[in-house]
């Protein structure tokens, strides 16, 4: 007969899993991380897996949705404890060094992800694609902040900016300095 757990058990084993699922996914990417690794980690069963996911794809859908919201409201607080343009500065150095902690958010062109993509289900995609949605929106959803440019211009500058985190190894210089300096000069622009 199957364990049964506590309501405070299963809190515990979800986070678990989320945490090996991120940790895994960092190290090793989806295709290498195995339902039977994270449930070691864990400490359950296989078949207790699925007590609290329907599927590996589940997981990595929830883990990396609820990585870009923690994401989303950080930066969210540190542009409302600082309502100006260095709020909005700090917000980016905050998101670029989460970012460079969970590398599976910015390597979504990569075939891994796209083994991912192609296995989630239509309700999945769409709840990731409103997380992306929402992450775009921390920066054009702020009321007393304004571009000095096209929206689209300064959403395009910012995304490259993030992105050039995928350079990260081949820069001849410390690429959070890099970064730092980057959006430092350019947000007197944006």
């Amino acid at each position: 007969m199957a364990r049964s757990f506590t309501e405070q058990e299963k809190e515990n084993i979800k986070k678990s899993l989320q945490e090996a699922c991120k940790q895994s996914w960092t190290q090793y990417g989806y295709k290498k991380t195995s339902v039977d690794d994270l449930c070691r980690r864990a400490g359950i069963s296989k078949g207790a897996f699925y007590l609290f996911f329907e599927s590996k794809e589940a997981l990595f859908c929830e883990v990396l949705c609820s990585v870009q919201e923690q994401i989303c409201n950080a930066a969210s607080e540190v542009i409302e404890k600082h309502r100006d343009k260095y709020g909005v500065a700090e917000a980016l150095k905050l998101i670029y060094r989460e970012y460079d902690k969970n590398n599976f958010l910015y390597d979504s062109h990569s075939t891994d992800f796209t083994i991912l993509l192609n296995k989630l289900s239509e309700e999945q995609a769409k709840k990731i694609e409103a997380s992306n949605h929402m992450s775009q929106q921390l920066f054009l959803s702020q009321p007393y902040l304004k571009f000095r440019v096209d929206a689209g211009l300064a959403m395009s500058v910012i995304y490259s900016l993030i992105m050039n985190i995928k350079n990260k190894d081949v820069l001849p210089y410390d690429h959070r300095e890099t970064f730092d300096f980057m959006v430092d000069h350019l947000i007197e622009s944006l």
